[in-house]
């Protein structure tokens, strides 16, 4: 075991010492939190809410009344209204909605009055704030109807009384079962690109490492040195363990402190998981390190293999935004393993005993692969 401790910590020093390693664990990571992170927060931020919107808000002359219960109602929706005049330097939202010139005079008289909303239907969420927007226009169409059931003539305070008057019928709504709300903005970043990385920085600085040394004929002097083989892989797995769990560590510092990740009640859960994790890929890093010929191959292998993974595993986007068969093909690859367990924790709620089966299976993946790693071992 000494002889491990000793070969590990010599390996995780040597990786760190990398200008590649470094970039790769202590900078991108960043860049993607933020980048990622920042566009997908117009979606749903780290609350997991999807999020006020600025909503650029055009009245004609004379809207009147009606349009000022239009604009309580899309503020009550969760719009921050922007009026043409208050843009000044800054660039106009790409949600807008026009309140045509003599709006309430024309509601009032029974004639069409058309309120228009623009869009790019490309964003995030453009589809759900277009309901929030009708919602808004209906409610308002549905107050100004029952008003004229009820007085003689309508006016801005018999509307007010109807928005702010008790309902008869309200509608009570419950979960039924666990929450299936999509985590977006920087709860699925964060955990998404940590998971990425560690699965890139394992098989690629990892896997070339072992190939360096055995090219370099450094593996061949060990096999000379009275330390035996099986320190020698043990050692080897440990120095990638020991570089996951320091990404680990570095990615949810930053995570909590720059972006205000909320890691949920759960955190004990949640490092096992990432440990879990951490270990599968540390193995996989060292089978890949063992079957490699060349450092190219190695890097060639790891890098694609982080992508196709991350993609399908739901690192890149919610898993849940996907169709179910590819939900189904997540259920089967560790980055899927991994992402559904940390979104149990920190997105659904759940308790530890939610992700026993996640953190078993990933012990189990990577005894398996640190095994086939050992067996494929070579000195040369």
């Amino acid at each position: 075991l000494r002889d491990a401790l000793f070969i590990g910590w010599r390996d995780v020093r040597n990786m760190l010492r990398a200008r590649e390693t470094i970039a790769w664990v202590f900078v991108m990571p960043i860049v993607f939190f933020y980048f990622i992170g920042t566009v997908t927060a117009g979606f749903g931020g780290s609350g997991g809410g999807l999020g006020r919107q600025r909503l650029l808000l055009e009245r004609g002359d004379d809207a009147g009344f009606l349009a000022d219960e239009v604009e309580l109602r899309l503020d009550a929706a969760g719009f921050d209204l922007v009026r043409p005049a208050d843009l000044g330097e800054d660039a106009a939202p790409s949600r807008r909605l026009s309140v045509p010139a003599g709006f309430t005079a024309d509601a009032l008289a029974g004639r069409q009055a058309t309120l228009e909303l623009r869009l790019d239907r490309g964003e995030l969420g453009a589809q759900y704030d277009e309901v929030r927007v009708r919602r808004a226009a209906y409610t308002v169409l549905a107050d100004l109807v029952a008003a004229g059931e009820t007085t003689a003539a309508v006016d801005a305070a018999a509307v007010a009384d109807l928005r702010t008057r008790e309902r008869t019928l309200s509608l009570d709504v419950r979960a039924a079962g666990e929450r299936q709300r999509v985590p977006t903005g920087y709860e699925q970043t964060i955990p998404g690109t940590l998971v990425m990385f560690v699965l890139l920085v394992m098989t690629t600085s990892g896997a070339v490492l072992l190939v360096v040394e055995r090219r370099q004929g450094l593996l061949r002097r060990l096999a000379h040195a009275p330390i035996s083989r099986g320190s020698v892989v043990l050692g080897k797995w440990g120095g990638k363990l020991a570089l996951g769990v320091v990404q680990i560590a570095f990615g949810m510092l930053v995570g909590t402190v720059v972006f205000g990740m909320d890691w949920g009640d759960n955190l004990g859960a949640v490092l096992l998981v990432l440990l879990a994790y951490g270990a599968m890929m540390a193995s996989l890093g060292l089978l890949l390190g063992c079957v490699a010929r060349t450092e190219g191959q190695a890097v060639g292998i790891g890098v694609l293999s982080a992508n196709v993974l991350a993609a399908l595993g739901g690192c890149w986007w919610p898993i849940e935004v996907t169709p179910d068969f590819l939900q189904r093909v997540a259920d089967f690859l560790p980055t899927g393993w991994a992402m559904d367990a940390l979104h149990r924790l920190v997105s659904f709620g759940q308790g530890p005993a939610a992700v026993a089966p996640h953190v078993l299976g990933m012990t189990a993946a990577a005894a398996v692969l640190g095994i086939a790693a050992a067996r494929a071992f070579r000195y040369e």
